[in-house]
């Protein structure tokens, strides 16, 4: 016999993955509302309760069609037609006090005699059927209109070679029209810049900490990992500040520069690098290899999930980045996506469809990156596995 103790270690699994899994459709949820949102029409999204699969009701000739549930209605009715798609449905002419003016569509596009019944619950039911406004999506990509060029840029600088002085500077951009296209451009080249120059400076950061000896090192490591246990809300204001003076207020450095330096991507890649036996850094440097050449040839190949890790973190945070740009960018032509989404709803009315159809071609790129990166996940937990 099966002790309970034994029952009970084998149902653990169970309700663990149970859990699990109900937190996962849980979570899907939203994902769905959005998806179907984006393909219902303008009146359909305030329907209660909501439906996931977008379902129109039928019109003939512009009059609503419903399924008449009386069995006998107030009023002579004719014999129903048989043998169409009608059949068993009714026009709704008008609405009086109590009652609806209704008739049934015949065989040849006419319709029967108008009759009367009572609007009691149920006699009327919408006839529906499923259709998807795929035309929500290249009008929510064409929705939006520019009134100024995009990626234009001034540096209000002067710079002095000594023989010749350069600046200031002003580029007049290109006369795009299609905000939206903007939106993607703009986020496309924040993002990987951003990136790019995060994971370059983390990696650099990290080689130093993990690889180099220098006084005050360790101590200089920990007053920089202690700068992650400051809010962002609290450093947000100073840094405008200093971006003001600077004068790049509204402009796409104020996007790129502040993001660059992350303390969380030195942390993560100066534990992978300390990971890495010194051997090989011995042997590349008695082949010849500087601090460059180690960096170059030896840390970096050996961190590849590591760094792909890093990598796909900061490109969905730069992507998702809402609060920032929306404090630094006033310009339409200069904003990211996630502020860009912004501009389709107004004080007084959201075109929800469009801002759902919106919503999911800005989460494809988001997607595409998971996807790809997600081996690279798998692969760092089971080289950390071993290495520990």
């Amino acid at each position: 016999m099966t002790s309970p103790r034994r029952s009970r270690i084998r149902l653990l699994p169970l309700l663990a993955h149970a859990v699990l899994i109900l937190g996962g459709v849980t979570m899907l949820v939203p994902l769905l509302w959005m998806v179907s949102t984006s393909l219902k029409a303008p009146d359909a999204v305030g329907e209660f309760p909501p439906e996931f699969i977008p379902r129109e009701q039928v019109t003939w000739r512009g009059y609503p069609v419903f399924s008449l549930k009386v069995a006998e209605p107030a009023g002579p009715r004719p014999p129903p037609a048989t043998g169409t798609p009608a059949d068993g449905l009714v026009v709704r002419l008008r609405t009086g006090a109590g009652y609806a003016e209704v008739a049934q569509v015949l065989p040849g596009g006419r319709l029967g005699p108008a009759f009367r019944v009572e609007l009691a619950p149920g006699v009327l039911t919408p006839a529906k059927v499923v259709r998807l406004r795929w035309s929500n999506y290249p009008e929510a990509w064409s929705a939006l209109r520019l009134q100024h060029n995009w990626l234009a840029w001034d540096l209000p600088y002067q710079v002095n070679l000594g023989f010749a002085k350069l600046g200031p500077f002003r580029f007049p951009g290109f006369p795009l029209r299609n905000a939206f296209v903007a939106f993607y451009l703009n986020s496309l080249i924040v993002t990987v810049l951003v990136t790019g120059g995060a994971v370059f400076t983390s990696s650099l950061a990290a080689f130093a900490f993990s690889r180099l000896s220098f006084p005050g090192r360790d101590r200089l490591f920990l007053g920089y990992l202690g700068t992650m246990m400051v809010p962002a809300v609290v450093t947000m204001i100073p840094v405008f500040v200093l971006l003001k003076v600077m004068g790049w207020i509204d402009t796409y450095l104020a996007m790129i520069l502040p993001p660059m330096f992350t303390a969380y991507g030195t942390f993560l890649l100066r534990q992978f690098f300390l990971a890495i036996p010194r051997d090989l850094e011995d042997a590349a440097k008695m082949d010849g290899c500087g601090l460059w050449g180690v960096y170059r040839h030896v840390i970096l190949p050996l961190s590849g999930p590591a760094l792909a890790t890093l990598t796909t973190f900061i490109f969905l945070g730069t992507w998702n980045s809402f609060m920032w740009p929306l404090i630094v960018i006033n310009s339409m032509e200069k904003r990211p996506l996630m502020l860009g989404l912004y501009a389709f709803m107004s004080q007084y009315n959201t075109d929800w469809p469009l801002l759902m159809a919106a919503s999911v071609m800005v989460m494809a790129p988001v997607v595409i990156v998971f996807v790809v990166g997600q081996r690279y996940f798998v692969r760092g937990i089971v080289l950390s596995g071993m290495k520990g």
